[in-house]
C-alpha cells in the first residue's frame, strides 16, 4: 500500500531517499519500539551559533515562564467577595468590594493570557527550525539540540500551566462576574478604566481561552495547525514526525538504564516523562482526524492519530514507562494519554 502511494503521490507530497523511509517508519510503527537511539541533552545544551538568534528569542519567552506559573498557583480568587455581592444586591459596599477584588484578578487572567500568544509564536519559530529541508526531524533533533530543549520547555510549562488551571475553578468563576459586571456597568453608562486594560474585544477572546479545560495545549494546538497551513511548501509529515521523533527520542531515553543515568537530577526524568506526553497530545491533537477504515477504504497512508495507526508500540510503550514510575508521579500525565 506504501508503495502504491508514493507512485501516485501528487507533487508537492513526493519524497525520496531517507526522507521517505524514515516517515513510513513512523506510519507503520516498524521501528517505532526502538525510535532513535540517540541522548537529548535536556539539561545542559548551549546553542550553537546557527541556533543562536532563534534560541535568543525563545529564551526571552521561556525566562518568564517560571512567574507565570508561580502567580497562576498563587491565585486565590474573590468568590467570597462574589457571593457576598451576589446575595446581598442592593449593598453597593459589597457591590464594590466584589468589583474591586474582581479587576486586579482579570488584569493577572490578561496576563496569562498575553504569554500564550507569546508561547505560540515561539513555538513558530522552533517548528520552522526543526523542520525545514533537507534534514529529518531526527537529524534536526541531533543538531539543534538546545532548540530542540526549548521545544520541550515549552511543552513542560504548557502541561504544568494547564494542570494547575483544572484545579482552580475560580478563574471562570471571576472572569465570568466579570463580564457580567461590565456589561451592566456599561448600559448603566459608568466609568469603567478597566476597558483601556481588557476591552470588550480582548475579553471575548480571553473567554474563549478560559472556556477549554487545557488552555496552553489548546494553543500550541492551534499554533501548530497554522504553522502547517501557513507554510503549504512544507510537507505535513515534516511537522508531524517531528512530534514522533520527539516522543520516541523521550521514549527510549526513558527506558534506557545508560541514558537516566546521564540525568544530574531526578527532576529530569519527570521533565522527560512530562515532554512525552505533551507531545503526544499535540500529536494527536495536530493529525487530521480521519478514521483508520477511509485510510483502507482509499488505501493512501495518510498520517492520522498516533491512537489509531500507532496505538499498539507507540501508546503502549509509552504508558508501559510512566508505569514503571512511582505513581504519585505520573498520574496526572496517566490521566492525560
Amino acid at each position: 500500500m506504501a508503495e502504491e502511494w508514493i507512485k501516485g503521490t501528487k507533487d508537492g507530497w513526493r519524497r525520496g531517499g531517507n526522507q521517505m523511509g524514515n516517515l513510513l517508519k513512523v506510519l507503520t510503527c516498524t521501528e517505532l519500539e526502538q525510535g532513535p537511539n540517540f541522548f537529548l541533552d535536556f539539561e545542559n545544551a548551549q546553542p550553537t551559533e546557527g541556533e543562536r538568534d532563534v534560541w535568543n528569542q525563545v529564551n526571552s519567552v521561556l525566562q518568564d515562564s517560571e512567574n507565570i506559573l508561580i502567580s497562576l498557583q498563587s491565585y486565590k480568587g474573590a468568590g467570597q467577595e462574589i457571593r457576598d455581592a451576589i446575595q446581598n444586591p442592593n449593598d453597593f459596599s459589597l457591590q464594590e468590594r466584589a468589583w474591586h477584588s474582581v479587576c486586579p484578578l482579570v488584569i493577572k487572567l490578561k496576563k496569562f493570557y498575553s504569554f500564550s500568544l507569546r508561547l505560540e509564536e515561539a513555538l513558530q519559530s522552533l517548528l520552522e527550525s526543526l523542520t525545514c529541508p533537507p534534514f529529518t526531524p531526527t537529524q534536526h533533533l541531533e543538531r539543534e539540540q538546545a532548540l530542540a530543549k526549548q521545544f520541550a520547555e515549552i511543552l513542560h510549562f504548557t502541561l504544568r500551566f494547564d494542570e494547575l488551571k483544572m484545579r482552580i475553578p475560580a478563574i471562570q468563576n471571576d472572569f465570568s462576574y466579570y463580564r457580567r459586571t461590565i456589561s451592566r456597568n456599561r448600559i448603566n453608562n459608568m466609568n469603567l478604566d478597566i476597558e483601556s486594560e481588557v476591552n470588550n474585544e480582548m475579553a471575548n477572546r480571553m473567554s474563549l481561552f478560559y472556556a477549554e479545560a487545557t488552555p496552553m495545549l489548546k494553543t500550541l494546538s492551534n499554533a501548530t495547525t497554522s504553522f502547517v497551513t501557513e507554510n503549504k511548501t512544507l510537507p505535513l509529515e515534516n511537522t508531524t514526525d517531528c512530534l514522533s521523533t520527539m516522543a520516541s527520542v523521550c521514549k527510549v531515553m526513558l527506558e534506557t538504564p545508560e541514558y537516566t543515568s546521564r540525568f544530574s537530577s531526578e527532576d529530569t526524568l519527570l521533565f522527560c516523562m512530562r515532554v512525552m506526553v505533551g507531545v503526544i497530545i499535540l500529536y494527536d491533537h495536530v493529525h487530521p482526524k480521519r478514521s483508520l477504515q477511509q485510510v483502507l477504504q482509499d488505501r493512501r497512508p495518510w498520517p492520522c492519530s498516533l491512537m489509531l495507526l500507532c496505538s499498539s508500540p507507540q501508546m503502549k510503550g509509552c504508558i508501559k514507562v510512566l508505569k514503571d514510575q512511582p505513581a504519585d508521579n505520573v498520574e496526572g500525565l496517566l490521566n492525560a494519554l
